[in-house]
């Protein structure tokens, strides 16, 4: 039986996905291979959805037709009806985080609230997130916490101060999900899944009676009402206030692909060019590396510009991948240069005393593996960078303390897990307003600001997304 003739929980069912959830790869190798129908991208999210089904009726029959249901339209006012148009009080485009929760606020103080999401399911990110434990936050002080967000961190400050880690914690148990703190202070779900706390979170939101309508397409505005496409064709909405919670410009085929800044820019809303934010190195390895993709560099130090980092990271097929490169990631678009520290528990000092010690006829290579213990990929990856230069024996200690490791350019902008760029802090009011455009607010990655992976991307989308509907809320009280 292909593919393609069975439904989702069948799918599910005969598969038997484990604990972790559905294998992406594993969906992309079933729709090319086993010819289903659907987009990879898709398809994954379908089994998602299948092997743990939202409750509460908020899922339609079929697998293949996901949609959140929503209640019935109402009727517009001021005489919108005559040209089409539906009505809601407050409107959120992106079913997102940062949406979410502006959409948790904005209904908790009693208003109508409408969620369009442009793709077939919402939180598409949110889960692909979930695929590594859903790194939620990190315990951190306040302030140690702000100096992750750089440039940004005096704007984001109020903001994340309302909603800090340990309110993202508090918010997750309030959803029924324990979390626990790793060693390094990464908070996750006890579950090491996103699907369990989506479900519970878009619950509640119906519960409070938030209507979330999937595969509409925001276009822009047609006059004074907002036009979106549809399965039904074109729909307008007037909605007393907007919140766009639309994402910056990576992974485009998870919801995020940044078209909404030629129609903010066009109604003289400014913003920031976009620009690849924690992504992976290009490198173009010789043959000799082949044995070495997917290994990973562990206990090492990165250096580029002023950033350092002492996180992990992954030999790929097109380069280096992973958190330890990601927070570089801002000096890596300057082009700075990039160094390893292939030792940094041991000192320059160190290395000299034992390379002193070392026997005339042992070579490089063995002194690497048996006085050292460096790992086979750490070796390799030094002999890459440094075959062509003809290193004397009197450089090996510094090489392996600053071993320069020659990249081509960052990755593609649509593979790195997030953007810098966006919506400038000088467009917006202090409650995430757009100048511009009174009664539209903005919240999430769409605004200009970068962090690093680690729980802090989803933090500031959180305590935005809660600032934005906060304010939305505030300023129709105040009309």
């Amino acid at each position: 039986m292909t593919a393609q003739s069975l439904d989702g929980v069948e799918l599910a069912s005969q598969f038997r996905f484990g604990q972790r959830g559905v294998n992406l790869f594993v969906a992309d190798d079933m729709q090319q291979n086993r010819r289903s129908a659907l987009a990879p991208f898709e398809f994954w999210d379908q089994m998602v959805q299948a092997a743990a089904p939202i409750r509460n009726g908020a899922v339609t029959e079929r697998a293949d037709r996901i949609t959140v249901r929503h209640g019935p339209r109402r009727n517009a006012r001021d005489g919108a009806e005559s040209k089409g148009a539906v009505v809601a009080q407050a409107v959120i485009i992106g079913a997102g985080p940062a949406g979410l929760m502006a959409a948790e606020e904005l209904s908790a103080a009693g208003h109508d609230v409408l969620v369009a999401e442009a793709k077939p399911s919402v939180g598409r990110k949110f889960l692909m997130a979930g695929k590594s434990g859903l790194n939620l936050t990190k315990d951190e002080p306040l302030e140690t916490l702000l100096q992750s967000y750089g440039d940004a961190a005096n704007w984001l400050r109020p903001m994340i101060a309302d909603f800090d880690a340990t309110g993202v914690q508090r918010w997750a148990q309030g959803l029924g999900q324990e979390v626990y703190t790793g060693t390094t202070g990464r908070v996750f779900p006890t579950v090491m899944k996103a699907s369990p706390l989506l479900r519970a979170w878009l619950s509640r939101l119906e519960a409070a009676g938030v209507q979330i309508r999937t595969r509409w397409r925001w276009l822009g505005w047609d006059r004074d009402a907002l036009l979106f496409e549809t399965p039904d064709g074109e729909q307008r909405l007037a909605p007393d206030v907007t919140i766009l919670t639309l994402g910056g410009a990576s992974w485009a085929r998870l919801g995020s692909d940044g078209q909404w800044a030629k129609i903010l820019g066009d109604a003289g809303v400014a913003t920031a060019p976009f620009a690849p934010a924690n992504a992976a190195l290009s490198v173009g390895w010789s043959d000799h590396m082949q044995p070495y993709f997917g290994s990973p560099l562990k206990s090492v130090r990165w250096k580029a510009g002023k950033l350092q980092s002492r996180g992990e990271a992954t030999i790929s097929a097109t380069g280096l991948e992973g958190g330890g490169m990601y927070s570089l990631t801002p000096a890596l678009r300057e082009g700075a240069p990039l160094y390893l520290d292939l030792l940094p528990d041991l000192d320059l000092a160190a290395l000299q005393s034992r390379l002193d010690r070392k026997k005339s006829k042992t070579t490089l290579s063995q002194w690497l593996k048996k006085s050292l213990r460096l790992p086979p990929q750490k070796i390799a990856l030094f002999h890459e960078m440094t075959k062509s230069n003809g290193l004397p024996q009197a450089r090996w200690p510094e090489a392996l303390k600053y071993l320069p490791i020659r990249y081509d350019s960052l990755r593609p902008m649509d593979e790195a897990i997030s953007t810098a760029g966006g919506i400038k802090r000088t467009a917006l009011d202090g409650g995430l307003m757009l100048t511009a455009i009174p009664g539209v607010f903005c919240a999430g990655e769409m605004l200009d600001w970068e962090a690093p992976t680690g729980g802090y991307l989803l933090t500031a989308c959180l305590a935005t997304g809660k600032w934005a509907g906060r304010s939305a809320a505030e300023w129709l009280q105040a009309r």
